[in-house]
């Protein structure tokens, strides 16, 4: 760990439109990891059948072991627990960094 790093905070910069008009492609985002989830919270999240692809959604509820997930714009590109079954929750995403700085609000 380098000096002044926090092992439970990360920056994910978002991909693609599927979180407008929230997240734009482009916004620097941090999420808390290990963070307790709510319904509605923004999270970041990975797919047993994509362990190498991380992506931002909208968590709806618990699902097994993992939580049911939505994109908030219906785009047909967008994949999300319609697509994939339940997510595994990394963490959940509170703050834009860029380019709009601020809390993000549920």
């Amino acid at each position: 760990m380098r000096a002044g790093e926090l092992w439970w905070l990360r920056q994910v910069r978002v991909r693609g439109d599927s979180m407008r008009p929230v997240l734009a492609d482009g916004d620097l985002v941090l999420a808390r990891l290990g963070a307790p989830v709510r319904p509605d919270d923004l999270v970041l999240v990975r797919w047993a059948r994509r362990p190498g692809q991380l992506s931002i959604k909208r968590a709806m509820w618990r699902d097994g072991d993992g939580w049911f997930v939505v994109s908030d714009n219906v785009i047909p590109e967008a994949r999300d627990s319609n697509h994939l079954g339940p997510a595994e929750v990394v963490g959940v995403v509170r703050w834009r960094l860029w380019p709009r700085p601020g809390r993000l609000r549920r």
